[in-house]
């Protein structure tokens, strides 16, 4: 008897032991959000758990919302998600399981003077009380508005906006959320700008020094910025020379530094500035350490060095071929890509060693926009 109760005794501790041990590997890394358009007039947002490899299963209730109106582009906190569809931006909940439940909305556009598009883009700042939409109308009359968020129940209430400006499109926060930048190239033209963020969340413009770096007989026009959490920017600069036509592929990578009162400065020349193999950049995003940087382009991914206010350096070659449109890292060095050809890319990435998760690329039905949220 004694020998069968230490045996019923030890199996039972197996038991729990097991059932321990598959609860933790089954706890999810991220959750990922996808907005797909499977058909004409048809959109949805597509949910899946990412385990600790990156490896990616749908969501329990995905789709979460099927819908004929266009959807644009996602936000997230812990507990909310945001979604615009070009008018009006709604605010779902988000369960412990991923799941998303609509709570309420917002009319963004009968707070936009011109008539045209809302919610082309949302940012949140990193404290996740603001969120800024982009508002446009196609003839430059481009603003930020900015929604306060209840933090209770998720609603957003307008309270101002930006004077308009044709070059606002990116919005790029600081690590010390003070500042927001966004560069652009238009028509052999740089479009560059500065926001200084107000404690109630209010942007403002302001004159920042930008220096570009020089080129014995050419010029650097900006395209896309991304940021570290120590207040660099990486900034990526297609080159225009007197044989080559107008500023076009490859970028070149630049670093800023950004000072207490938000203006810019650079080690940067043409000399130490490296460049990349994407094609047209589409989206460049810096690891949440601030360690790496990824560029996302026409002709694919590329992974660099990104080591704070000197040069970036190279890391990979290309790790995907095919147009990657939008990128995002979670907490867990995993970083996540969608492509118009159909694929969700996920991979395992560190500064020592990169892998693409098993399954990757998936297949998802046109995706359009993604927003990863980190647990």
């Amino acid at each position: 008897m004694k020998s069968s109760a230490t045996l019923g005794v030890c199996l039972i501790a197996t038991l729990f032991a097991s059932l321990a041990y598959a609860q933790q590997t089954t706890s999810p890394n991220a959750y990922v959000y996808v907005i797909t358009n499977p058909a004409a007039n048809s959109y949805e947002i597509d949910g899946y758990k990412a385990d600790s490899t990156g490896a990616l299963t749908p969501l329990a209730g995905s789709p979460f919302w099927k819908t004929n109106k266009t959807l644009y582009a996602m936000a997230h906190t812990t507990n909310w998600f945001f979604v615009s569809d070009g008018t009006n931006i709604y605010t779902f909940s988000i369960a412990s399981t991923g799941a998303l439940k609509q709570v309420s909305s917002v009319d963004a556009a009968k707070y936009y003077e011109f008539s045209g598009l809302t919610g082309g883009a949302l940012t949140l700042d990193h404290s996740g009380s603001t969120l800024y939409s982009l508002a446009l109308d196609g003839s430059g009359d481009n603003e930020f508005q900015f929604f306060a968020k209840n933090s209770n129940n998720g609603s957003l209430s307008f309270f101002g906006s930006t004077s308009t400006n044709i070059a606002y499109g990116d919005l790029i926060f600081t690590g010390n959320n003070l500042y927001a930048y966004g560069f652009s190239c238009f028509q052999d033209t740089t479009f560059f700008y500065a926001l200084k963020r107000s404690a109630d969340g209010t942007l403002t413009r302001f004159n920042s020094t930008e220096p570009i770096p020089s080129y014995p007989n050419g010029d650097f026009c900006p395209v896309r910025g991304a940021a570290d959490p120590a207040n660099h920017l990486a900034v990526a600069m297609y080159l225009e020379t007197n044989t080559s036509g107008p500023p076009a592929p490859p970028a070149w990578l630049a670093v800023y530094s950004v000072d207490n009162s938000g203006n810019l400065s650079t080690n940067s020349t043409s000399k130490n500035m490296v460049t990349s193999a994407v094609g047209d950049i589409r989206n460049s995003v810096a690891s949440p350490a601030g360690n790496l940087l990824a560029l996302a382009g026409t002709s694919g991914l590329q992974i660099f060095h990104f080591n704070g206010a000197n040069p970036i350096t190279a890391y990979t070659g290309l790790l995907a071929i095919h147009n990657i449109s939008q990128i995002l890292w979670d907490n867990h060095d995993h970083l996540y890509g969608i492509s118009p050809a159909g694929l969700l890319y996920v991979f395992k990435i560190t500064a020592t060693g990169h892998k693409q998760a098993a399954g990757s690329p998936y297949s998802v039905h046109n995706p359009r926009a993604i927003t990863v949220l980190s647990k």
